[in-house]
């Protein structure tokens, strides 16, 4: 219980130092290809928490604008890893 408590504040940690970087992004509408997916690979490891998922979101939806295939590969990225709609059905 406690090794849980402690990974989901280091997910908390992640997304509150990814947030500026996030709306930084969005706000002067960067287009650094290798900075947009070094923060999303970052927030994916911490998009198992709503506020990890918010900010993925929000940068999938901008990155989607102008690279819609990177963008729908981080998505397949987030469902690998975080959907759980496989397990249910597996289990079903």
């Amino acid at each position: 219980m406690e090794l849980a408590a402690s990974l989901n504040a280091l997910h908390k940690q992640m997304a509150t130092e990814c947030a500026p970087i996030v709306q930084d992004i969005v706000r002067n509408r960067c287009r650094d290809q290798q900075q947009i997916e070094h923060t999303l690979d970052r927030l994916l490891d911490c998009a198992c928490i709503p506020e990890g998922l918010v900010l993925f979101k929000s940068l999938c939806r901008y990155y989607y604008t102008f690279n819609p295939a990177a963008t729908a590969s981080y998505v397949g990225a987030y469902r690998d890893m975080w959907d759980r709609d496989d397990v249910e059905e597996a289990k079903a």
